[in-house]
């Protein structure tokens, strides 16, 4: 089966949301090991969280978006959704981060509800 391209989008869009999750989480883990954290159970639980998301991300990116599975569609829209308003969030402070995550964000959600993407996921 032939890939649209907008389906390739989104599943790159989030196994790069996957993988800038699981190099936050290690860099809180390795972190907090180092004795650098002000709250340890926290710490651990962020980086848990973090590491959890950044797998689970990947998984929907190749697991069910590469593989054209309409289940990688869900986790990855609610994935874009969650991340719009975070992304608000940092650009108040730091937006040559904000912006990016806001554009990143935004294309994951357009690549994964456009009409091409639908059709590789659901058929006709």
């Amino acid at each position: 089966m032939r890939r649209p391209v907008s389906l390739l989008v989104a599943a790159a869009v989030v196994a790069l949301e996957g993988v800038i999750a699981l190099a936050l989480g290690g860099f809180v883990a390795v972190n907090t090991l180092l004795g650098e954290a002000t709250v340890v159970t926290t710490a651990l639980a962020e980086a848990a969280f973090g590491l959890g998301l950044g797998a689970g991300l990947l998984w929907v990116a190749y697991g069910g978006l590469l593989k054209a599975e309409r289940w990688g569609r869900a986790p990855g829209v609610l994935a874009q959704i969650f991340l719009i308003p975070v992304a608000g969030t940092v650009l108040m402070e730091r937006p040559a981060i904000g912006v990016p995550l806001i554009v990143i964000a935004l294309a994951g959600l357009v690549a994964l509800l456009a009409p091409s993407t639908t059709q590789a996921l659901y058929g006709d």
